[in-house]
């Protein structure tokens, strides 16, 4: 099993859109983005350049129904 990538929140957002999903809206700080098929509104905090805490990224990760070796790959295209 890979280690969890420590990511900020605008690294999720570009994997996360990479992936098939679009931005929804942002309310504040928090960016919702929802499957290009429009189904799974999700949330992806997004603070700055600050990483987000492990138990966040899982959240979002289950969320989004990804395994951490998807977002590895998502996030290096």
């Amino acid at each position: 099993m890979n280690r969890l990538p420590r990511l900020n929140g605008r690294q999720v957002l570009q994997a996360l859109r990479h992936g098939g999903f679009d931005l929804s809206h942002v309310r504040g700080s928090h960016h919702y983005l929802r499957r290009h098929d429009g189904t799974g509104l999700m949330v992806v905090p997004v603070h700055g350049n600050r990483t987000l805490p492990a138990g966040t990224l899982n959240s979002v990760l289950r969320q989004a129904g990804l395994t951490i070796e998807e977002l590895h790959r998502l996030w290096r295209e």
